[in-house]
């Protein structure tokens, strides 16, 4: 087994995604899969690797311990790391992968030596076409270099504190922490996650999710 990386490690949840897409009244991260808001699963499987779990909720939803989140997801990361002086090591998981296992989460922990970030990913599968923007195919990229970004992210926390030091429009663009990291001159590798670790976007994403958790 790889070196475990610096401690302490902080596990940081951004839970401030619309529920819209799953006909919620709520934040996606608080909407109830398998008789506990999503959140919750995620928390406790970071909370068993990590020393600390900071969640960034919408202000209408914080706990004690919480903070609130941002204007982006990456502001969210941001406002949570800034709460975590202590941090050696963050471990960044979205509130909407519930079935996150301990191993996936150590495997990235051990990955992360001699580099600045190891996410979870999945190999891309498909044939990926890269168009132009009235449709038409510019090319056809090779697959076996291709991957989807997942989380867990794990990165050092000095890299992370760096690549987060931008203005809030940029965070705004960013579709993950990791590319952050890299335009910041990070190094990042990728860790396989198993098919198990998707994403809850649609109502049958959740329906899926419960029928695995139950």
């Amino acid at each position: 087994m790889s070196p475990r990386p610096a401690s302490p490690v902080v596990g940081i949840v951004p839970a401030g995604g619309s529920g819209e897409r799953l006909g919620a009244d709520r934040p996606k991260a608080f909407v109830v899969c398998a008789g506990r808001p999503l959140v919750e699963w995620s928390i406790e499987v970071l909370s068993a690797v990590c020393d600390r779990v900071i969640v960034a909720a919408p202000a209408g939803h914080l706990r004690p311990g919480w903070v609130e989140g941002g204007a982006s997801r990456s502001a969210s990361v941001r406002n949570a790391l800034d709460d975590a002086p202590e941090a050696r090591t963050v471990v960044v998981h979205d509130a909407a992968r519930p079935l996150v296992t301990r191993q996936l989460v150590e495997s990235c922990l051990g990955a992360l030596l001699g580099v600045d970030g190891a996410i979870a990913a999945a190999p891309v599968s498909d044939t990926i076409k890269q168009a132009y923007p009235d449709g038409t195919v510019e090319r056809t990229l090779d697959r076996s270099r291709l991957w989807a970004a997942q989380t867990p992210q794990v990165f050092r926390a000095d890299a992370l504190r760096r690549a987060l030091d931008v203005e809030d429009d940029v965070l705004a663009a960013a579709t993950d922490d990791a590319s952050l990291v890299e335009a910041a001159g990070g190094s990042v590798r990728v860790v396989e996650a198993p098919p198990e670790n998707f994403k809850v976007t649609s109502t049958s994403d959740l329906a899926r999710a419960e029928a695995l958790l139950c």
